[in-house]
């Protein structure tokens, strides 16, 4: 049996930017635990799976460790394979998932847009290890449906986080987002998931669910434009739009390829 594989790197315009992501396009439905196997051994912070179903796609991510509830770099980088190497017509992509909903990805030139559900963040108190495991204190503490958001002064603050990674997987949190105001964009944030095989993300388009809303009430303005401060960085352009976010961002191909598995019986 032969899947194909397309390994997309997004948010950048540039290879070996941005946050990749492996793409695998399917004709059924595999197990669970093979999807896992295939995203471990791909060994990326995402693997999307993506199967066309009677009107829209249907897409599932997993990471090295888990099946996660969203995931905005790999979604960008499905629509990019689909757009672009399996000839989609039109601008407009609907896509249905489990945990999050219609998301929906619209195309402007070599721009593309993910529409995704916002996911507010509400005051929380500290959970245990964290000022440990990240050796500064943050200026707030805000909790979304998954992740911690920590709010601080100024990028500088970001930028000298050096994660004790041992300690932030302890956290019963998928991820921890830290973000400030930046120096040359509105905010600027980094991304740590440990708990789900992910030490440090590059570029987080699901963060940023929580990071626009946060950012519209304390800027009282709803367009933005933020970077991820990661190694390898990234750009997003972001809006607010009564209760969804776009997030927009640009992606480039890095390699194609076949996965190679023994003949199996399908899920569904």
């Amino acid at each position: 049996m032969i899947i194909q594989i397309y390994q997309v790197d997004a948010f950048t315009d540039q290879l070996f930017g941005g946050n990749p992501a492996a793409v695998c396009p399917l004709d059924h439905w595999l197990s669970d635990d093979l999807l896992q196997q295939i995203a471990a051994e791909n060994n990326l912070s995402e693997t999307a799976f993506v199967k066309k179903g009677d009107h829209n796609f249907q897409i599932r991510w997993f990471t090295p460790l888990a099946e996660v509830e969203l995931c905005g770099h790999a979604t960008l980088a499905a629509a990019h394979v689909l757009f672009n190497h399996l000839h989609f017509k039109g601008n407009r992509l609907v896509f249905e998932s489990i945990y999050s909903g219609i998301l929906e990805v619209t195309r402007t030139k070599d721009w593309l847009t993910l529409n995704f559900p916002i996911d507010p963040v509400a005051p929380a108190l500290p959970p245990e290890h964290l000022f440990e495991s990240l050796g500064k204190r943050p200026l707030e503490i805000w909790k979304g449906k998954t992740d911690y958001l920590l709010y601080y002064l100024s990028q500088e603050d970001i930028e000298e986080i050096a994660p004790d990674f041992g300690k932030l997987k302890k956290i019963e949190a998928r991820g921890i987002i830290i973000t400030a105001p930046g120096y040359d964009c509105d905010f600027v944030s980094r991304f740590f998931a440990p708990r789900v095989g992910v030490n440090e993300d590059p570029v987080t388009g699901s963060a940023h669910t929580s990071l626009v809303p946060f950012w519209a009430r304390r800027m009282d303005k709803t367009k933005f434009e933020a970077r991820q401060l990661s190694a390898r960085g990234g750009y997003l352009a972001c809006q607010l739009a009564e209760d969804r976010v776009l997030i927009s961002g640009q992606a480039v191909t890095y390699l194609t390829g076949t996965i190679h598995l023994p003949l199996i019986n399908f899920e569904s």
